[in-house]
């Protein structure tokens, strides 16, 4: 596989590479997130001493208030009297994604200001900065759940594909099978039994999405096991497991590249749509923002920033795989280079 020719064929379509570049912006932000967006500080230096709040929680008695418990700092007696002869280093949006807000000059949702540069929402939390630890959950949520289905769907579909026979004809039905069943349906079920967390939704996406990644890898497979190397290196007494890693699977990465970004997509749709019917996880989500916006039809900019967010998001991830699919496809490259 020359990585130069395919490298040069992604960057020959524009708006893959472009999108590739977004999508890094996305996920530095994301990764950011905690020291971009946070009600606490970034730095303090209080009565000669250093404090960095955002990595370590600090009581309020460290700077000379009268608790035990943790400082508050968006308490207007810590910031105008504790802290009022200390240096203080703040975060870019001085709010975390929970940060409720009592000092609104309207009743929440409160449209764009100085303040708070995509307004509030009808909680009276920082639209800002519950889209950027969304972000980082749909991502992580994304990453995760690709990750995963590699393994899986490739393990799978290699099998299948390599054995063929009665394994195969059995894990096809299977499949038809269990791919028959309607996921969202069985999430929601789940989520009425036990409350719904990052893993629990993890877990039920997982066992349904690695389906049409094998199918892909069995497809890749089945061209393959039957072609001279693979017959010489069961001549020369390989097991099976050595030939399906390092002679198969390497012809089936092509397809498996390809496919990645388009499952990530799906399954930020996927959390995206939990969290707006609300069956998702309690933590900030760009689901949840949508529903923000549906409920609140007075206050446009909640729809407006979450559809924007969602939609940049996901293109850019479609737009990543259009140009994989492309590099990776001789007659893809041919197109590019004219």
């Amino acid at each position: 596989m020359d990585f130069r020719a395919i490298y040069r064929g992604f960057r020959a379509n524009k708006r893959a590479y472009v999108s590739l570049w977004i999508f890094g912006i996305l996920v530095v932000l994301s990764l950011c997130a905690p020291f971009i967006a946070n009600q606490k500080p970034l730095f303090i230096y209080h009565n000669g001493a250093a404090y960095f709040p955002v990595l370590v929680d600090y009581p309020e008695k460290t700077f000379g208030g009268d608790f035990e418990s943790f400082t508050d700092y968006l308490d207007p007696y810590v910031s105008d009297v504790l802290l009022r002869d200390s240096f203080v280093l703040r975060t870019f949006v001085p709010y975390s994604d929970d940060s409720i807000l009592f000092d609104l000059h309207a009743p929440s949702p409160t449209p764009p200001d100085s303040r708070h540069w995509l307004g509030t929402d009808d909680k009276g939390r920082d639209v800002l900065s519950r889209m950027l630890y969304g972000l980082r959950t749909s991502l992580a949520f994304g990453f995760v759940l690709s990750l995963c289905v590699l393994l899986i769907g490739m393990s799978v579909g290699a099998l299948q594909g390599y054995y063929g026979g009665g394994i195969d004809l059995f894990g096809q039905r299977l499949i038809e099978i269990w791919n028959s069943i309607p996921v969202l349906f069985v999430i929601i079920i789940v989520a009425n039994t036990i409350a719904p967390s990052f893993w629990w939704i993890l877990a039920i996406v997982l066992t349904f999405s690695w389906i049409g990644l094998a199918g892909v890898v069995r497809a890749e497979v089945l061209k393959v096991r039957n072609l001279e190397f693979i017959k010489a290196a069961k001549v020369l007494g390989f097991s099976d497991w050595y030939i399906i890693v390092r002679h198969i699977l390497p012809n089936a990465m092509v397809a498996t590249i390809t496919y990645l970004p388009f499952i990530m997509a799906s399954g930020i749709i996927t959390l995206g749509s939990l969290d707006f019917l609300g069956f998702g996880t309690q933590e900030a989500s760009l689901g949840e923002l949508l529903a923000q916006g549906k409920n609140n039809l007075t206050s446009p900019h909640l729809g407006i920033s979450s559809f924007v967010i969602v939609s940049v998001l996901l293109s850019v991830l479609v737009f990543i795989g259009e140009g994989l699919r492309d590099a990776l496809d001789p007659k893809g490259k041919v197109k590019a280079q004219i």
